[in-house]
C-alpha cells in the first residue's frame, strides 16, 4: 500500500510539474489577447501614459493593467457608427475570402477526386509537381502572377487576389488525402452496380471525404481572411484592400481604436478555428498520408 501511495504522489508531482511547463507558453500566447481585450476598453490618455516609452523612447518599460483605470466603449463607438471605412474594407474581406473558398470549391475538391481515384499516364508526375508548386512562397510567384494578372487586366481589382487563390495546390493536396482514404473496392461496386462518376462523386466521394474538404476550407479561410502580401501587391486603390491592410494604417495616437478593430477582426477566425478544430486535425493526419 506504501509503495502504491508513493506511486500516485510521484504520478501527482510530474502531472502537476508538466501542466506548470506547458502553462508558461500557453500564457506567452495568450499575452497578446488580452492585451487586445484590455486595450479596447482603455482611455485614449491612459493608452498614452501606458505605450510612451514603446513610442517616444522615454521611460524604461511599458505600464499595463489587466482592468483599465476607466473603462469606455468610446473606440468600439467610433469604430461602429463613425467609421464606414472599417465596413467597407471588412466586406471586402469578406467577399474575398468567401469567393476564394468557393472557387477552390469547384476546382481543387474535383481536381483531387481525380487525382486521388483516376490512374492516367503522369498522374504521380503531375500531382508532385503539384506538391512542390504548394512549396514555393509568393515571394517566388509573385512575379509571374503579377504578368498573368496584368495581361488579363486585372491589375487593381479584387480577382486579382481571387483568381491566383482558386487555383492553388492546397486544398487539392488536402483533399487528396481525404479521398484516398475510400476503399477502392466501395467504389469499384457503385460502378458495378451502374452508378455512373458523377453519382459516384456526389453520393460516395463527397460525404466520405467530407473531413478533407472541411479541413481545407477551414484552413483556407484562416489563411486568406489574413491576407497582406498579395492584395499590397495587386491592389493600388485602398478602397478595395481588405481588412487585413487597414489594421497597420492606424496611428499609435489610435491605439486604442486600433485594438477595438484587432478584436472584432480576430472574432471570424476564432469562430471558424472553433467550429472546424476537429476537421483541422483530420487535415493534419491527411497531409502526411502519401499516395
Amino acid at each position: 500500500m506504501n509503495k502504491k501511495k508513493m506511486r500516485r504522489v510521484r504520478t501527482g508531482i510530474r502531472k502537476m510539474l508538466l501542466e506548470a511547463v506547458l502553462f508558461f507558453p500557453v500564457f506567452l500566447v495568450c499575452i497578446p489577447i488580452l492585451l487586445i481585450l484590455t486595450g479596447g476598453f482603455m482611455a485614449r490618455d491612459e493608452l498614452r501614459e501606458g505605450l510612451s516609452p514603446v513610442f517616444t523612447g522615454m521611460g524604461n518599460y511599458i505600464r499595463w493593467s489587466l482592468m483599465p483605470d476607466y473603462p469606455t466603449f468610446e473606440n468600439y463607438r467610433k469604430m461602429l457608427f463613425e467609421t464606414p471605412q472599417f465596413f467597407v474594407l471588412f466586406w471586402n474581406s469578406v467577399k474575398m475570402t468567401g469567393c476564394i473558398l468557393a472557387g477552390q470549391l469547384l476546382i481543387g475538391v474535383p481536381a483531387a477526386w481525380a487525382f486521388a481515384v483516376y490512374r492516367f499516364p503522369m498522374g504521380k508526375a503531375l500531382f508532385t509537381v503539384y506538391v512542390v508548386l504548394m512549396l514555393l512562397p509568393f515571394q517566388v510567384m509573385m512575379l509571374s502572377n503579377y504578368l498573368v494578372l496584368d495581361g488579363l487586366h486585372l491589375m487593381n481589382t479584387q480577382w486579382a487576389v481571387i483568381g491566383p487563390a482558386v487555383f492553388s495546390t492546397f486544398p487539392v493536396f488536402i483533399c487528396y488525402g481525404g479521398f484516398k482514404q475510400i476503399p477502392a473496392a466501395m467504389l469499384e461496386s457503385a460502378r458495378i452496380d451502374g452508378a455512373g462518376e458523377v453519382c459516384v462523386f456526389f453520393r460516395i466521394g463527397l460525404p466520405l471525404g467530407r473531413g478533407g474538404i472541411l479541413s481545407a476550407m477551414t484552413l483556407g479561410f484562416l489563411e486568406y481572411w489574413n491576407l497582406m502580401e498579395q492584395p499590397l501587391a495587386f491592389l493600388e486603390s485602398k478602397e478595395l484592400w481588405p481588412l487585413s491592410l487597414y489594421l497597420p494604417e492606424i496611428s499609435w495616437q489610435q491605439a486604442g481604436y486600433a485594438f477595438a478593430a484587432s478584436l472584432i477582426t480576430l472574432i471570424p477566425p476564432v469562430f471558424v478555428f472553433l467550429m472546424g478544430q476537429e476537421y483541422l486535425e483530420q487535415g493534419i493526419v491527411y497531409a502526411g498520408l502519401k499516395g
